[in-house]
């Protein structure tokens, strides 16, 4: 059956936060969900989705959609409680007549639907009792304790699946590289290699921001709207601290990238600057109650490097190249497959598929970077130095997120710990950054794990397992 979509995102995973008992609220939601549904009253669904939701799939098309699941799957059944994936994400498994699927669910604070996304149902991976441990601690690289962290973490991945991972003490660095090949998990050495990043790019968005600042050229609290050559639908005015710290009041993805109609392996490729600028002077609404929440937005850090590029006047491949790739001796790094050959390893998908790379076409600031975890060690090894003003202001704490998480100008800032971290998924990958500025200390991982993968989250866990033991 074809997966159906509502919404897809570059995920931003807190596998240390999750919850693990269902929530009054979700367990209100998902009954309230699954009977409407049945009664094929789709308008009641959509009065329980935000504004943002509303936006992003108006009443005609959540009405197509779910008269389209219905013919296809049937009734709903019945919903099982499995996890919180992500902050505010409850994973279902949830039986139609016709089918078993797994539905992901975000509420708001208003307990309101911010997210749906639903697709066919995996059971968990378990880890093959013939797999073999062959990541050795002999060459110093990684100790006993952390070879048996890293292979107790990536037991559930398909074959063909590949680990680069940075780690970095006191400001030394040791690489780190392992891959599955049939019921072995080997020893390799692929820090060169290079894999999209996914969100991570968003640090990076943030970065060419922060060096506009301190160029003088903008302000943080500077309105987009006087830098670009068209008005934005009506007259609201969007800063570029919002756009960077997620709290602008966008949604997650434009009304006008329709989902349902893209390539479900390359969904952002169609979506070009036409279609931006587009929904930009017609489509936009934001609610002035959502100004200042924090609502994670792919739109808003695609907007952000779109409207940086309009006051350069130059490409954002051009930017991160003078800006900063060429700066921190980033030669592996670019937005442009084409210039990786040999070097690219390729993403796979939940099943272990080989899966084409995404184009992220107008959101390019959301997502587009491919790097090695060489090249990404040196811009963390240079977020150590207090005196790169630009890097230093985007560790700054600019907003409250959650209760354990801050937010600086791309980073999220785990609070207690004092980390700095960003993670990353696309159709092939997951990624993971956490960096400690006191202590010199991080963890970078780069992987082919597909972000649908059941067990992608294990990618973070094991990134902030490793910084732990650094401590």
């Amino acid at each position: 059956m074809k997966i159906l979509i509502l919404s897809l995102a570059f995920c931003i995973c807190f596998s240390s936060v999750q919850a693990q008992e269902e929530t009054a609220e979700y367990k209100s939601a998902i009954l309230s969900l699954q009977e409407s549904f049945n009664q094929e009253d789709y308008e009641a669904i959509f009065g329980i989705f935000s504004e943002e939701m509303k936006q992003a799939l108006p009443l005609p098309n959540t009405i197509s959609f779910f008269k389209g699941l219905r013919a296809q799957a049937g009734e709903i059944k019945g919903n099982a409680f499995i996890a919180f994936e992500r902050q505010g994400t409850a994973s279902y498994k949830t039986t139609f007549e016709n089918g078993i699927f797994n539905l992901l669910l975000s509420l708001n604070e208003q307990k309101e639907i911010t997210g749906l996304l639903l697709k066919p149902y995996q059971e968990p991976s378990k880890k093959n009792e013939n797999l073999k441990n062959n990541l050795s601690s002999e060459n110093g690289s990684i100790t006993p304790e952390q070879s048996e962290i890293i292979f107790n973490k990536i037991g559930s991945y398909p074959d063909q699946t590949q680990l680069a991972i940075a780690i970095i003490k006191d400001g030394e660095v040791s690489y780190f590289g392992a891959k599955r090949e049939k019921d072995n998990f080997n020893e390799v050495r692929n820090s060169i290699k290079v894999f999209e990043i996914g969100s991570i790019t968003k640090v990076f968005t943030s970065t060419l921001l922060a060096e506009l600042v301190i160029n003088k050229q903008v302000k943080l609290d500077d309105p987009i709207n006087k830098y670009l050559d068209f008005n934005i639908n009506g007259d609201q005015t969007i800063s570029f601290l919002s756009l960077a710290n997620h709290t602008s009041g966008l949604p997650r993805l434009p009304s006008n990238l329709n989902l349902f109609l893209a390539d479900p392996k390359n969904p952002y490729a169609a979506y070009d600057e036409g279609k931006l600028e587009s929904y930009l002077k017609d489509s936009l609404q934001i609610n002035d109650s959502s100004k200042t929440t924090y609502e994670y937005s792919n739109l808003g850090a695609g907007l952000l490097a779109y409207t940086i590029s309009e006051i350069e006047n130059k490409s954002f491949e051009e930017m991160l190249q003078e800006r900063v790739f060429t700066k921190y001796k980033m030669n592996q790094s670019s937005t442009d497959i084409n210039k990786f050959k040999n070097e690219l390893v390729k993403g796979l998908d939940p099943e272990g598929n080989v899966t084409s790379n995404w184009d992220l076409s107008a959101l390019k600031g959301a997502g587009a970077i491919l790097s090695t975890v060489e090249d990404l060690t040196q811009f963390a090894k240079a977020q150590f130095d207090l005196k790169n003003k630009a890097l230093s202001l985007t560790q700054k704490s600019t907003s409250n997120a959650f209760p354990n998480m801050d937010m600086g100008l791309g980073w999220h800032i785990i609070k207690g710990k004092n980390y700095l971290f960003h993670n990353g998924g696309t159709g092939g990958y997951t990624s993971s950054m956490v960096l400690d500025l006191a202590e010199k200390d991080g963890i970078i991982i780069l992987s082919n794990v597909s972000a649908f993968h059941p067990d992608m989250s294990k990618i973070d866990q094991l990134s902030m397992e490793l910084m732990d033991g650094l401590r």
